[in-house]
């Protein structure tokens, strides 16, 4: 009961959060910029999490096997009318839109969420390192989100971007999916490059919604609540049907490398945001953002 409590909570405060960045401005560079600096922020607190979770990590022993795998406006406001949903439901954009901002937070959600067990039960790391990894990743987010910050956006930059963060992530998860066990200290290379890619797919993601919207502020609030409801759901879709074959299943192994177990932690690190990656860059080839015909009201956040 105090999960969903707190879901619906969570839910209406990032809802509104995330309507704010269109009601502040209408100008496109100061919305992605906005989209970047509330991404940075979202990594200093993970970071600070993270970093609690280091030093008990350390200050603690798990005594068995069963402990380690036991151990996450007043702005311009628009005069018209409000769009009903019927509206954005006849928008091929929308979808589209939609299928991009599910795919991204499906790659971080699922990563994420197998990150801990991957570590410890197919490399074999140290107990530190569930915390040390995400660290590393949610840092290179940071600083990233913070330079993307001096960037001049378009339409086209903003695919740009997002399909490279996509082709490096689909890099991070072929190097999860047949990193053996003998090479682990490789993993914390591709916690950089997964740091990076997530920072450019999120504030890219994020910022189409900008662009879905436009001018139409009033449908803010249904636009980034229906996105974050589907990707909700689409996420617990996936994490419940990873984790229900993951105590079940036999591991598959590489005929090429005996040492490498196909797990479903492997699987849910790897090939799972791999693929999601793969669909994000053909979904945005076929986008076609209408460009911007207003005048900001207020001064680019860059000038």
């Amino acid at each position: 009961m105090f999960a969903a409590i707190f879901n619906l909570g969570w839910a209406a405060t990032q809802v509104s959060h995330m309507s704010m960045v269109n009601c502040m401005t209408l100008n496109s560079t100061s919305r992605v910029v906005l989209a970047s600096c509330r991404n940075a922020f979202t990594m200093v607190a993970n970071l600070s999490l993270y970093a609690i979770a280091f030093t008990l990590f350390n200050l603690t022993t798990p005594r068995t096997h069963d402990d380690i795998e036991n151990q996450v406006e007043e702005g311009h406001s628009s005069r018209r009318d409000c769009k009903n949903p019927v509206y954005w439901f006849k928008k091929a954009l929308y979808y589209q839109v939609a299928l991009i901002y599910v795919l991204t937070r499906l790659v971080t959600n699922v990563s994420q969420a197998f990150l801990a067990f991957y570590v410890i039960n197919d490399l074999q790391m140290a107990q530190s390192s569930k915390a040390l990894i995400p660290a590393i990743i949610f840092t290179c987010r940071f600083v990233v989100s913070v330079l993307l910050q001096e960037t001049t956006w378009t339409s086209d930059r903003i695919k740009m971007v997002y399909s490279t963060g996509c082709a490096l992530w689909i890099v991070c998860g072929g190097g999860f999916l047949l990193l053996p066990q003998s090479l682990h200290v490789f993993m914390y290379r591709l916690s950089v490059l997964a740091g990076v890619a997530n920072a450019l797919k999120t504030v890219t993601g994020i910022s189409m919604q900008s662009y879905l919207v436009g001018e139409d502020l009033n449908g803010n609030a249904f636009v980034y609540g229906s996105l974050s409801f589907m990707d909700k759901i689409s996420c617990g879709l996936v994490l419940y049907l990873l984790e229900s074959y993951q105590n079940s299943s036999q591991n598959l192994q590489l005929p090429y490398s005996p040492t490498i177990r196909l797990s479903i932690s492997r699987l849910g690190v790897g090939l799972v945001p791999a693929l999601c990656a793969f669909i994000g860059v053909v979904v945005t080839y076929t986008l076609k953002f209408r460009a911007p015909a207003w005048k900001p009201l207020m001064e680019p956040l860059l000038s």
